[in-house]
């Protein structure tokens, strides 16, 4: 286990986590990874942004260090199960940046722990299921235990090698099958949010543009001053995609002055 590596049991889960940064700060930043992988996909991002954050990065349920109990993979549980953890650590509200499948829970952590969150990113995450494009649906459609076998011979069997690729591919296609729209929801969301996407990523551009308008952003001009602009902000970072867009430590530089700054 890492030196910065812990374990604590919520909602029956055994989930690992890893506090990075200062903690003489009082609000941490929570880094929620994509599927498949765990907290080492955020890549240089995280000790970029442990240099002036306290930072607790976790494994979701299932994946990486954290063991998997008898329920299906939802956005809603395992967003209860990072809300219990930070209430059971001590931590009134926090800063969320969630990445891919980590994007949709930070999105039902403030959709269900409002007041548990100050700050929001989302990392290449949509708010609506039929936002992928329809090959990547397609690869859901078809995703279970065959595609969880052939893990085993991959770099993540050794970084991961209590994880059940099996049982895990089963229940991420169960979960990517499911249909969502949670734009409702989404033009509800009072706290200030960041959006960033890779400029080829694996969503239609037009639900990129979209997202950012429920969120205030894209109504009209901003002023000369900018003094008319919304409180939430976009990020495109160019030649990216969905897969590479942490690989650099492009995202952090983005989104230190909105964690940082006053909105």
């Amino acid at each position: 286990m890492n030196e910065n590596g812990h374990y604590a049991t919520v909602n029956g889960l055994r989930i690992y986590y890893e506090t990075h940064g200062p903690e003489t700060q009082p609000v941490p930043l929570v880094l929620l990874h994509g599927g498949v992988g765990g907290i080492e996909m955020f890549g240089p991002n995280l000790p970029a942004l442990a240099r002036s954050h306290r930072i607790i990065a976790v494994d979701l349920q299932g994946h990486g260090r954290t063991g998997d109990v008898d329920r299906p993979l939802r956005y809603e549980s395992m967003a209860d199960d990072i809300a219990g953890l930070l209430r059971q650590l001590g931590f009134t509200q926090a800063d969320l940046m969630g990445y891919s499948l980590g994007g949709g829970v930070s999105l039902q952590i403030v959709i269900r722990h409002p007041a548990l969150v100050r700050k929001l990113l989302v990392v290449s995450s949509p708010f609506r299921h039929k936002a992928f494009y329809p090959e990547i649906l397609a690869i859901f459609d078809q995703m279970g235990a065959a595609h969880g076998a052939m893990m085993k011979q991959s770099p993540l069997a050794k970084l991961y090698p209590d994880a059940d690729w099996e049982r895990l591919f089963t229940k991420l296609g169960d979960l990517q099958r499911q249909d969502f729209d949670w734009s409702a929801d989404v033009a509800k969301i009072r706290v200030p949010t960041m959006l960033v996407f890779a400029d080829a990523d694996t969503y239609w551009p037009e639900h990129i543009v979209e997202f950012y308008k429920l969120l205030g952003g894209g109504q009209r001009d901003a002023g000369l001053d900018g003094s008319l602009r919304s409180k939430n902000r976009l990020a495109i970072i160019p030649n990216t995609t969905h897969y590479n867009l942490l690989a650099t430590t492009t995202a952090a530089d983005l989104i230190e002055p909105f964690l940082s700054g006053a909105a």
